[in-house]
């Protein structure tokens, strides 16, 4: 297992899915990790099982990722108390709803927007600085084949998956002489509440678990890692380079 220990870690959707057991690998693999999310009943789950696991025990933040103050604050709190950030995950995100485009409600889409690409740019303005002090600051974007696929009816979700991805490699380009390294990563299928919501009749069994998922990712956020700017998607149990136009 990769070593994390004395490392600093922010997950976002920790309560969670894969937010929540990539927040467990990374306390297995000793990292220090600071836990985002609405459900205080989900983060103090998250805690527990990284204490039975014989992590150090999670700093729990919740609040609503559309408190943009909130956001801005976190960074400040986390100076305050470590000095830096090791590790990002920015993984909260909502689904919206499955419609054909000119039936989404202008509420609808605006939450969209604001949860997946406002918060996440918030997010990344208020700890990019935490990760430059970092000497190997890893960020982990998580998007999703949607941003690509452009499915009928997914027009909100696609569109802020798309944004994000674009959010991430322009901060990749900007830092790319840094030791900060920016990645995306689309999970792929994962047995989710979100997935749930968005196909609700599949058979959740033929779906990895979000546990496997996130047993794949931490390879991506050691110091060992070296790549930047690039997407990294979870296909048949394994992360494979999806290469990006230049």
């Amino acid at each position: 297992m990769i070593d994390l220990k004395g490392r600093i870690a922010l997950v976002t959707g920790a309560s969670r899915g894969i937010g929540y057991f990539t927040a467990l690998e990374l306390a297995k693999a000793g990292a220090q990790v600071i836990a985002c999310a609405r459900t205080v009943g989900g983060l103090e789950d998250l805690d527990d099982a990284i204490k039975a696991a014989g992590g150090l025990p999670a700093t729990l933040v919740p609040f609503d990722l559309s408190d943009m103050a909130a956001i801005d604050k976190l960074g400040g709190a986390i100076h305050e108390r470590w000095g830096k950030l090791d590790i990002l995950i920015a993984n909260a995100g909502v689904l919206g709803v499955i419609s054909p485009i000119g039936h989404v409600e202008a509420k609808v889409f605006e939450k969209v927007m604001t949860i997946n690409v406002t918060a996440t740019w918030r997010l990344i303005r208020s700890v990019d600085p935490l990760l430059q002090l970092s000497d190997a600051g890893r960020a982990l974007i998580l998007s999703s084949s949607a941003a690509h696929k452009c499915k009928p009816f997914w027009a909100p979700y696609s569109a802020s998956k798309a944004a994000v991805e674009a959010l991430a490699r322009t901060w990749a380009s900007e830092t790319q002489r840094l030791p900060l390294r920016v990645l995306s990563v689309d999970p792929g299928a994962t047995r989710t509440a979100m997935r749930a919501q968005a196909i609700p009749g599949e058979d959740p069994s033929t779906v990895p678990h979000p546990s496997e998922i996130a047993a794949k990712l931490l390879p991506l956020l050691g110091p060992d890692q070296t790549e930047t700017g690039k997407l990294f998607i979870v296909r048949e149990n394994r992360i494979v380079d999806y290469r990006l136009p230049e």
